[in-house]
């Protein structure tokens, strides 16, 4: 909560221009596998902290673990030029090894398939925030759920609040897997299992959508059976909140950017808020 106050207070300084506060320091972004949001509004945020990037994207073709070099080796000589360090791994546990040796902290963004995404997740539970009081949740989580950071990092965040439900709808062979399910049953967390979406459309208080790789699933066809278009948004409730982590293919209709509860774009740019609240933290340590 208090990282969501900052984030308030952030959107007043990128309204008035940014800041100076932190010009004397250096944040470097080292991104092994492919991102757009993620990566550029790491390095809006720190700019407009009045900090300076170094940038790497593409790390796996353009470093030197093409030679072979290992994660722990680039980080112990990164951490020793920036004041922090933004990185995605193509490994489950890659942030979490990088963390291990850095002389500086290290920002998990993104790490794997079936790993976690938790600055994606404070975003998008910002995003919530600034609608409505975020205890007494019922949520929709649909799409990939097996190997979705984003989905993963939500719910272990959202089992942190009280009276939340959790709907994880999902082809059967891509539910959420036990791992968050345990960590849920040990919270005593409400949650149901589901395959149809027409189920809970009606009464949850946020839909949030993710894609499904057509290459996942044995009937490509079924998956418009997990699909948001303005017809199922009709069945929502008044109030509730439609989000999704983007990039989107077919899973979310362009018909549907229009309705007044759809806050994905509102929720990326809530994503430089909350990066940069979390930078100022870490700096603030110091």
């Amino acid at each position: 909560m208090e990282l969501f106050e900052r984030s308030r207070g952030m959107e007043r300084v990128v309204a008035r221009g940014g800041s100076l506060d932190y010009q004397s320091k250096i944040m470097a972004t080292l991104f092994y596998a492919p991102s757009t949001r993620t990566r550029l509004s790491f390095e809006a945020a720190m700019h407009r902290l009045g900090g300076r990037v170094l940038s790497t994207e593409q790390a796996r073709a353009f470093s030197s673990e093409i030679e072979g070099e290992q994660v722990e080796d680039s980080i112990r000589i990164i951490g020793n030029y920036a004041d922090v360090i933004v990185i995605r791994h193509h490994e489950e546990g890659g942030a979490r090894r990088a963390a291990e040796v850095s002389p500086v902290p290290v920002i998990n963004a993104g790490d794997g398939n079936g790993g976690q995404h938790p600055t994606q997740a404070l975003l998008d539970l910002y995003t919530i925030y600034r609608e409505r009081p975020l205890d007494g949740l019922s949520v929709a989580i649909i799409g990939e759920l097996d190997k979705g950071r984003t989905v993963r990092s939500l719910a272990y965040l959202l089992a942190k609040f009280d009276r939340v439900k959790m709907f994880f709808v999902s082809p059967p062979e891509l539910q959420m897997k036990p791992d968050i399910l345990e960590y849920l049953d040990e919270h005593g967390v409400c949650y149901e299992l589901e395959s149809d979406i027409d189920r809970v459309i009606g009464e949850v208080d946020v839909i949030y959508q993710t894609r499904i790789r057509p290459e996942r699933v044995p009937d490509i066809g079924g998956l418009a059976r997990y699909a948001i278009d303005s017809a199922l948004v009709r069945r929502m409730k008044a109030d509730a909140l439609i989000l999704h982590p983007l990039p989107r293919t077919v899973e979310l209709d362009k018909s549907v950017d229009h309705d007044p509860r759809a806050l994905y774009f509102r929720q990326a740019v809530n994503g430089l808020y909350v990066r940069m609240a979390l930078l100022t933290m870490l700096f603030d340590k110091d």
